[in-house]
Formats: C-alpha cells, sequence, structure tokens
C-alpha cells in the first residue's frame, strides 16, 4: 500500500489526482468511502480528475462518457471499457492505495 494523500486533504465528491509511481490515479470521496480509479478515460485518454462526479459516478470532460466510481465499469458511450479500480484503506487519517489494480483494463498497465 502506498500512502497518497491525508483524507482530510479529499473533498467529498470532488476527484483528486495522485500518482501511483507513472500510474495517475483519480480518489474521490463517495458516501463516504474514498474510491480510486485509474485517471485516464479508456476511450478519448483524458484525465478524469478533471471531470465531474454525481454519486458513484465520474464522467470524462472531453467526451461525457461516465465510469461507475466502485466498480470501474463504462456506464455511458463513448467508452466501452472499464477503468482499473485501486483497493484504498484509511489508517491515522492518511489514504493508502494498493498499487496493483484490482480489475485491469487491457491498454493500461
Amino acid at each position: 500500500m502506498i500512502d497518497v494523500a491525508a483524507l482530510e486533504d479529499l473533498t467529498p465528491g470532488e476527484p483528486h489526482l495522485v500518482q501511483l509511481g507513472d500510474t495517475p490515479v483519480c480518489l474521490v470521496v463517495v458516501d463516504g468511502t474514498v474510491r480510486a480509479v485509474h485517471d485516464i478515460c479508456t476511450h478519448a485518454f483524458e484525465s478524469l480528475s478533471a471531470g465531474w462526479v454525481e454519486g458513484d459516478r465520474i464522467e470524462c470532460p472531453r467526451h461525457g462518457a461516465q465510469f461507475c466510481l466502485t466498480t470501474g465499469e463504462a456506464l455511458t458511450p463513448p467508452a466501452s471499457r472499464a477503468l482499473p479500480t485501486y483497493r484504498v484503506e484509511v489508517r491515522d487519517g492518511r489514504v493508502l492505495v494498493d498499487p496493483a489494480p484490482s480489475t485491469q483494463h487491457p491498454l493500461i498497465r
């Protein structure tokens, strides 16, 4: 697990970009739980941390594709491939992310 942020620095419902080595990851607090997905849209390779969050969905700012922050599933076109997701733990007010994706997209390693 890699320490990436202080929990107090994350605003619920707002995307927050962190790096796991060379991998950009988007953190979002959803209903009191920190979710982590790969930050790059599987359709247009745009940063999702610049997008919008509604509930447990994040929307890509380029073409409006939406993804589930819990499963990484692509929910709306034009995206059709899921995002990798990452396991998150909160310890002593710090957000820790497992650098090995829980789910994997074939084009993003």
